[in-house]
C-alpha cells in the first residue's frame, strides 16, 4: 500500500511564478503527491470540488491548454479560459483584480515574465506560470518526475539539454540541479541561456554550459532538446536552422550518451531540425511519458496551492 500523502497546515508555495518559487521541500512534495495522483487518481477526484481556474492564453497551447483544463475537472473542479494578449484591453491588475473575484486560481501563458509576474502582484489568489520567455515551471516538473520514474532517483544523475538556451534550459537547471542533477547545456555561439538565470542554477548544484555536444552528453542520463525557433522568433528561422544544425539530436549524437540513456523533448517537436524521425520514434524516447506527466504534476501542483 502506498505510504499516506503528508497533510501541510499551510501551502509550501504561494505561486508558481518561476521555479524558484517552489522550495526544495515544496518541489519534493509536489513530485511525491504526483506519483500518487497518477497511481490512484480515483482519491483525488474530489479533491478540489467547486474550485475554479482561470486559463489564460496568449499563445497556442495543446499539452498545457487541455493538461490544466483536464487536471481541474478530474479533481473536482472547473475552468474558465480566455485567449489574447493579457492586458492590450485594460491594465494587467486590473485583470487580476477581476479574476480573483471569480476564481481560485490564475493559469497564465504568456510572452513576457512581467506579465507573470504583474498577475502575482496585484492578484490574492496563486498565479501559475505556464511559460513565459523566462521559464517554463510546469513543464521542468514533468520531466523531473520522467526523469524519477524511469531512474528511480535523481541524485548524481546527468540531463544534456542540447540546443536553445530558452525557458525550457532555465526551468531545467533550475529544478534538476536542487534535486542533485548535473545539468548541461550546449548550444551554439551566442544562444547560450539567460547568463544571470545559469548563474543562479549553479549556485544551487552542477551546471555546465557549453558549446560542445560532446562535453554535454558525455556520461549522461538523459539528453534533452527543444525547438530551434520558439513563437515570436519566426524571422530569426533561416539563421537558427543554420547555426543549430550540428546540434541535432539523431543516433550519431544521441549515441555519445550513456548507453541506457533516454531522449526527452518538452513537445511539439521540429521532426527534421532539432530532432529526426527515427529518434523520436525510438524506443528510447520518453516524450510521450513527459507530455502524460504534465497532467499529473500539474493536478499535484493546484492541490498543493489549492487544497
Amino acid at each position: 500500500m502506498a505510504a499516506p500523502i503528508r497533510k501541510i497546515a499551510k501551502p509550501l508555495a504561494q505561486n508558481l511564478t518561476s521555479d524558484l518559487d517552489l522550495p526544495v521541500e515544496a518541489l519534493q512534495h509536489v513530485l511525491d503527491l504526483a506519483g500518487q495522483i497518477k497511481r490512484t487518481p480515483s482519491r483525488f477526484t474530489k479533491a478540489l470540488s467547486g474550485r475554479y481556474l482561470s486559463l489564460l492564453f496568449e499563445k497556442p497551447s495543446l499539452r498545457t491548454r487541455l493538461t490544466f483544463e483536464l487536471a481541474i475537472k478530474q479533481l473536482g473542479g472547473d475552468s474558465v479560459s480566455h485567449a489574447g494578449l493579457i492586458g492590450e484591453r485594460e491594465p494587467v491588475k486590473d485583470v487580476a483584480r477581476n479574476l480573483e473575484r471569480w476564481t481560485q486560481c490564475i493559469v497564465a501563458r504568456v510572452f513576457s515574465q512581467e506579465t507573470i509576474d504583474q498577475l502575482a502582484q496585484w492578484s490574492s489568489v496563486p498565479v501559475i506560470n505556464a511559460l513565459s520567455d523566462l521559464y517554463h515551471p510546469c513543464q521542468a516538473l514533468a520531466d523531473v518526475q520522467t526523469l524519477r520514474e524511469h531512474f528511480g532517483h535523481l541524485e548524481g544523475r546527468k540531463v544534456a539539454y542540447v540546443g536553445d538556451g530558452n525557458n525550457v534550459a532555465h526551468s531545467l537547471m533550475l529544478t534538476a540541479t536542487r534535486l542533485g542533477m548535473h545539468v548541461a547545456v550546449a548550444t551554439p555561439n551566442g544562444y547560450e541561456p539567460n547568463a544571470g538565470i545559469a548563474a543562479q542554477a549553479a549556485q544551487l548544484g552542477t551546471v555546465t554550459v557549453t558549446n560542445s555536444t560532446a562535453e554535454a552528453l558525455e556520461g549522461a542520463d538523459a539528453v534533452y532538446t527543444d525547438v530551434w525557433t520558439s513563437m515570436g522568433q519566426e524571422a530569426e528561422s533561416s539563421e537558427r536552422q543554420r547555426a543549430f544544425a550540428p546540434y541535432q539530436v539523431n543516433a550519431a549524437l544521441f549515441a555519445q550518451a550513456k548507453p541506457d540513456a533516454i531522449f526527452m523533448h518538452c513537445l511539439p517537436a521540429k521532426r527534421g531540425q532539432e530532432v529526426d524521425d527515427a529518434m523520436m520514434e525510438s524506443p528510447r524516447a520518453a516524450v510521450f511519458d513527459q507530455a502524460e506527466n504534465r497532467l499529473h504534476a500539474q493536478k499535484a501542483l493546484l492541490v498543493m496551492l489549492l487544497g
